[in-house]
Order: structure tokens, then C-alpha cells, then sequence
């Protein structure tokens, strides 16, 4: 995987956070050909960038984390 391919899956990891569709780390991984390894390592690289990434267990799902007003979602 390329640079400017893992940024546009970076990318496409945060729309789906944004939207409430990020559930499944393995379908993910599936979808981008690589191994859901490389899906934590992206969370993990977008988490170092500032983006505030939770893990809720009880809806099952990636979320930003609630952000206080006056706060910017992104980093």
C-alpha cells in the first residue's frame, strides 16, 4: 500500500467514524485488502494525529469522542 493510498483509507476510516458506520474492524480490513492489523494501525496513526477515537462497547462501534463546545473535531 502506498502512501496516498493509505491516507485516502485513512480518509475514508474517518467518514466512516463520522457517520457512525465503523463496526467491523475485519470487514474493513477485507474491503481494503490489507489485514485488520493494518485497520488498528491506522486508527492508531489518526488517534497520534489528534483525532479523538473511541471504542463504545456498548453500541459495538468507532466513535469520536463527545467534544465539548467550542472544541474543532478535527486535530
Amino acid at each position: 500500500m502506498t502512501y496516498l493510498e493509505r491516507k485516502e483509507k485513512e480518509k475514508h476510516l474517518l467518514y466512516l467514524i463520522q457517520h457512525h458506520r465503523l463496526k467491523s474492524l475485519n470487514k474493513v480490513a477485507i474491503d481494503y485488502g490489507c489485514s485488520e492489523r493494518t485497520v488498528k494501525r491506522m486508527l492508531f496513526n489518526l488517534r497520534v494525529q489528534g483525532y479523538k477515537i473511541i471504542y463504545c462497547k456498548n453500541s459495538h462501534k468507532y466513535l469520536f469522542e463527545e467534544i465539548s463546545e467550542g472544541q474543532n473535531l478535527s486535530p
